[in-house]
């Protein structure tokens, strides 16, 4: 067992089942062609590039996550947009046969800025009736495409009677934000902001070598784990689904399963912990807007 770091703050530790000093969550986020057929909704370009680096996903990626998930006995959380689901039916129920968790991404990968109040009730709703139609279950957790929320959604969610929401990075661990349970998520441990790479003068950033990715993400986990956190690790379907990423999480999966205090399980199970333990009210906040600014003058007149 790693010692685990005491932080004078206001806040109390986190309490973690019996036996575990920390916990790690497997995301996937099964996006595939969804977001890139979004920003393309006026009309997709008549070019193939782009496509089929992201029909990898449901292909071939897919399946090799879940293949290496079984090789190392852990249960992950899919996140899924609904039109995925409903362009790959088989899916859905892939991710419940080898007794995953599946939660709603979005219909269409809508980005949070670009969608009305009542856009995005239509399409959660929407959603959860495609997820219960394929599967005759019911998702439990919601989690923003491009991680973004509004006080609406955070409603939205509570008035569905979904379990958590997992989109926003106001702790390491998990809260409560609007009386809905957050299960937070972390840009620096995301393989899209260091392997989302196409190609073709579209990229924003250099593609970045994987054995250096890899590093961060271990001495991440390793620090987590010493504060007693939670280590949300989200990769997608099209980027580490190729060879060379699923060698680099079987290295991280080695070294998180020869911590025995390492506690790993799906969202749902994490958030279900937090809703029946001491932790429920202890880490509550406020996701209200502050009030603007508005012009401040800071000083005394010397007229």
């Amino acid at each position: 067992m790693t010692d685990r770091l005491t932080v004078k703050s206001p806040w109390p530790a986190y309490e973690w089942p019996a036996g575990k000093q920390s916990a790690t969550l497997l995301s996937v986020d099964v996006d595939a062609c969804v977001p890139y057929m979004w920003a393309h909704r006026d009309g997709v370009p008549n070019r193939l590039g782009t496509l089929e680096i992201r029909r990898f996903g449901p292909r071939t990626g897919l399946y090799r996550l879940l293949d290496l998930f079984a090789r190392y006995g852990v249960k992950a959380s899919f996140y899924v947009p609904a039109h995925a689901a409903e362009t790959n039916p088989e899916i859905l129920p892939a991710l419940l046969e080898g007794g995953h968790e599946i939660g709603l991404h979005g219909y269409f990968h809508e980005i949070v800025a670009e969608v009305a109040d009542e856009e995005f009730t239509g399409a959660l709703e929407a959603s959860l009736d495609l997820f219960v139609a394929q599967t005759g279950r019911r998702p439990v957790g919601f989690r923003s495409p491009a991680w973004e929320m509004t006080p609406h959604m955070l409603r939205e969610v509570a008035r569905l009677g979904l379990s958590y929401d997992s989109s926003l990075s106001g702790f390491d661990h998990p809260y409560e934000i609007d009386g809905v349970v957050e299960i937070p998520v972390q840009w620096a441990t995301d393989d899209a902001i260091f392997f989302k790479f196409e190609g073709g003068g579209r990229d924003k950033w250099p593609y970045q070598s994987g054995r250096a990715v890899l590093q961060d993400w271990l001495a991440e986990w390793r620090a987590v784990h010493r504060f007693g956190g939670l280590f949300t690790l989200t990769v997608h379907d099209w980027i580490s689904g190729r060879a060379q990423r699923i060698a680099l999480l079987e290295e991280l999966l080695e070294a998180i399963a020869g911590q025995g205090d390492a506690w790993v399980a799906t969202a749902a199970d994490i958030a279900a912990h937090h809703a029946t333990s001491a932790n429920a009210g202890r880490f509550a906040v406020q996701g209200g807007l502050p009030d603007p600014i508005g012009p401040r003058r800071f000083g005394r007149d010397h007229g």
